[in-house]
């Protein structure tokens, strides 16, 4: 599996293997574990997603640090990775999770489909 580069490059990929309704499936599944009452409509359009997502991420840095930290543990995201990311700016830094975030449901995702 080639891990995406960016945004763009992961919802292209998902969108042309059909999977893209199952992203979003996934990302409410885990979202719902997290407690997190973050609902994206099976339909959302890419773009909406990723503002929707940044939005969520960014509020839960800002004002529910505990339940931000397991939600990336429920998602399962690289621990060194998050450590890797500038913090000086919570709005870059947000956005750079929510990528994180993505990418990680896409492995998910993919790796149901292929095997």
């Amino acid at each position: 599996m080639q891990v995406p580069a960016n945004f763009d490059v992961l919802v292209e990929e998902a969108t042309q293997l059909d999977l893209y309704k199952k992203l979003v499936e996934q990302l409410n599944k885990d979202f719902l574990l997290a407690n997190i009452d973050t609902d994206f409509h099976e339909e959302i359009l890419p773009s909406s997603l990723k503002i929707m997502l940044h939005e969520t991420i960014y509020e839960l840095i800002q004002h529910k640090f505990t339940e931000y930290l397991n939600l990336l543990y429920i998602i399962d995201v690289p621990e060194q990775q998050v450590r890797q990311l500038d913090g000086d700016d919570t709005i870059q830094l947000a956005e750079q999770v929510s990528f994180l975030i993505l990418k990680r449901e896409w492995q998910k995702v993919w790796y149901r489909n292929k095997f």
